[in-house]
């Protein structure tokens, strides 16, 4: 009896546990799955967020993808920015009012420089952001020194960048087709990469062809003769010597960069003394008078201190715009004359070794320049150095 009792409660056991264990296999079945988080790709940032972040850097060699596009490292004279262009995409280049513009033949990519003095950067960040009125931004950043800014302009791409530093400011805004962005895009970072507004070290400069063009030109002798850098003679239909009159090219030195002119008539001419032993100086203050546009239309003499490096380069203890200061002359300390500077222009291709952006023509160079055409290029008594320098002005078609 007992024994039988303990059967059946064993039983009722055993049929608990294996329901239990049912229900423990049914619930698990029915239960869901536990769901693992899946991690989403990280999505690369946009191209005005990497454009705003960019600093300029130590230009490193171009991609294979710039240099299709003729991507050339240059200083604009007109604001004494470096920058990086696409020349192919932008082969065309003018004055702008506040800069210079290059664009395609027609404006369907176009980058613009600016320097400006007037304007707070606070100020110039809200302005750039509502002028023109057609402008939609997108993306905007500001700074303590800096800012960018990017999206429509009618139907095209916009973006502006721009630093300030000493109340000046400078920057570049570059337009471009919607349907190009594919293609601008990469070309336009790179450019924001490689902006320097206070460029430490100059690169060579932009060629511009201008139908006024400025430049300065040295009295050389009592006859009227003045020397001036040869770039800024070619093509002209009519070169001026401000104060003077018109001139007349009468030889040129290619190999040393070199033209002759000469006014005629009866003139009053402070000529230039060119020392036998040109003193070696290390510190130079280069003598000339910049483009109108710097000066609001005057004519006054300016300074600008440099240094001689490695033999002829000259560089600039600041980067301050140069338009218009070509043919200057160099100075040393004691203001006994050097030379006269010449600014280069950028070659897009070239296998000869990249020449200083700002080089010293000795006086050396000057003197056997002016012998091999029977000017007289004894030295004079020892005057101002400074009375001797002119304006010089061509005009193209």
């Amino acid at each position: 009896m007992r024994f039988g009792l303990f059967l059946v409660m064993v039983g009722l056991v055993l049929s608990a546990a294996s329901a239990q264990a049912q229900d423990a296999v049914s619930s698990a079945s029915v239960r869901p799955a536990k769901k693992h988080a899946v991690r989403k790709p990280a999505v690369p940032p946009p191209a005005a967020a990497i454009a705003a972040k960019s600093e300029p850097a130590t230009p490193e060699p171009p991609s294979e993808a710039l240099l299709e596009v003729g991507w050339t490292i240059v200083t604009d004279p007109a604001t004494g920015i470096r920058i990086g262009l696409p020349t192919k995409m932008v082969p065309y280049a003018r004055e702008a009012v506040r800069g210079t513009r290059w664009s395609s033949a027609h404006g369907d990519v176009q980058v613009e420089t600016f320097r400006i003095t007037d304007t707070g950067l606070s100020a110039l960040f809200e302005q750039a952001k509502k002028e023109p009125a057609t402008r939609q931004v997108e993306y905007s950043v500001m700074k303590d020194d800096s800012f960018f800014i990017s999206g429509l302009q009618g139907l095209k791409k916009f973006s502006v960048k721009a630093q300030m530093r000493d109340g000046e400011v400078r920057g570049f805004t570059m337009l471009y087709d919607q349907m190009m962005e594919t293609i601008v895009t990469p070309v336009m970072v790179a450019m924001a990469s490689s902006f320097s507004p206070f460029p430490e070290r100059s690169a060579p400069y932009a060629a511009l062809a201008k139908s006024v063009e400025y430049g300065n030109g040295l009295v050389v002798s009592a006859q009227g003769h003045i020397v001036t850098d040869r770039k800024l003679t070619e093509g002209c239909q009519v070169i001026v010597a401000s104060g003077l009159g018109d001139a007349v090219r009468v030889a040129d030195d290619k190999d040393n960069g070199l033209a002759l002119l000469r006014v005629y008539g009866p003139r009053k001419l402070s000529v230039l003394a060119l020392p036998l032993d040109a003193p070696k100086s290390g510190e130079l203050t280069l003598i000339g008078i910049p483009d109108p546009k710097e000066q609001d239309g005057s004519r006054k003499l300016t300074e600008i201190k440099a240094r001689l490096v490695d033999g002829t380069a000259i560089e600039l203890r600041q980067p301050v715009p140069m338009a218009g200061f070509s043919g200057a002359a160099a100075l040393d300390g004691e203001g006994h004359f050097l030379g006269m500077m010449e600014m280069r222009n950028a070659v897009l291709a070239s296998a000869e070794p990249a020449a200083a952006p700002v080089r010293l023509v000795t006086v050396e160079t000057i003197r056997g320049f002016l012998t091999a055409n029977h000017i007289d290029a004894t030295p004079a008594q020892i005057g101002d150095a400074k009375t001797s320098v002119v304006r010089m002005i061509c005009v193209r078609k």
